[in-house]
């Protein structure tokens, strides 16, 4: 698979060496002279000088028959027109973007750039898993299903604990797909009653992780309405 790589960052630089490892042709465009020389003395014919914001650049290094561009410049903006070039120009079907400032990914979701990779919300999140508010925790979203996968943990004192999972009063639109306990997990039935201290997963559409924490947390005692 042919890669191109605009940005020779740590990102970027750490990324070609991997991806050469594992025997993938990749072509690194650097727009910083003296980056580029570092970089150019180990890699060589791999990385090319300037700006991957110009077509003529992006060219040379081969967009017209990349599989996959990879933009990680330093830049959000030019992160973006990179990646809409490769896809609306050259018909490149995989794109990867970095978002450098968390404030900007919602500029990358309306313009249909994914996946945008932010290392500043993957702290976070790593931060929430580890200190979880209310004992929740985000396993998966999926933004264009308008689908996520949550786990809670049940509190003793919850609406949750001690009541069976057809008994939860759960909003429409969210499923428990699984039960952790013990260290051992299950897919429960209806009858399957849940116990304080379970972590429990869920599916749910966008929108209800505040309602179905509630129910298993102290926040809320009593089911909701069908």
């Amino acid at each position: 698979m042919y890669m191109l790589i605009v940005g020779a960052g740590k990102v970027g630089w750490n990324l070609a060496r991997e991806l050469m490892e594992k025997h993938h042709e990749v072509t690194v465009v650097e727009s910083d002279p003296a980056r580029y020389a570092t970089v150019e003395e180990e890699m060589e014919h791999a990385v090319q000088y300037g700006d991957g914001s110009e077509l003529w650049v992006l060219e040379r290094a081969g967009i017209e028959r990349a599989d996959m561009v990879i933009a990680v410049t330093g830049d959000d903006e030019d992160n973006i027109l990179i990646c809409q070039v490769a896809r609306e120009k050259y018909g490149v079907e995989r794109v990867i973007s970095r978002c450098n400032n968390p404030r900007n990914l919602q500029h990358f979701e309306l313009l249909g750039i994914k996946p945008v990779v932010s290392a500043t919300d993957l702290i976070l999140r790593l931060i929430e898993h580890e200190v979880p508010k209310y004992g929740l925790v985000h396993l998966l979203d999926l933004p264009t299903e308008r689908l996520e996968i949550i786990e809670v943990e049940v509190a003793a004192e919850s609406a949750a604990a001690g009541t069976a999972v057809k008994d939860l009063g759960l909003p429409d639109g969210s499923l428990v797909i699984s039960i952790l306990r013990d260290g051992t997990g299950f897919v429960p039935l209806a009858d399957s009653v849940v116990e304080a201290g379970d972590e429990v997963l869920l599916v749910l559409d966008t929108g209800l992780e505040e309602r179905i924490t509630a129910r298993f947390t102290s926040q809320d005692s009593q089911p909701e309405a069908a």
